[in-house]
């Protein structure tokens, strides 16, 4: 399912998708293919489900246009020595 059809489904709220195709281009990350899982009216539920996605699970808004996600390296490891 693209963007533009999950936005006209479920206008104005939160969604939580599963990314099936995405490609990255100047250090953002853009999903072009996803597959609904669940959508929220409650912020505080979609926040709970935004803290316990892993992998290609995400929560986002349909207000927002589009997906990008910038991809922020990171550098060094601190831990025990």
């Amino acid at each position: 399912m693209k963007w533009e059809e999950v936005r006209k489904i479920y206008p104005n709220r939160f969604v939580k998708i599963k990314v099936l195709k995405s490609h990255i281009k100047n250090n953002v990350r853009y999903i072009d293919d996803m597959a609904v899982i669940e959508s929220y009216d409650d912020d505080r539920e979609a926040t709970r489900e935004l803290v316990r996605a892993k992998d290609d699970i995400l929560v986002y808004h349909t207000a927002n246009d589009k997906i990008e996600i910038e991809i922020k390296q990171i550098f060094g490891y601190r831990g025990a020595v």
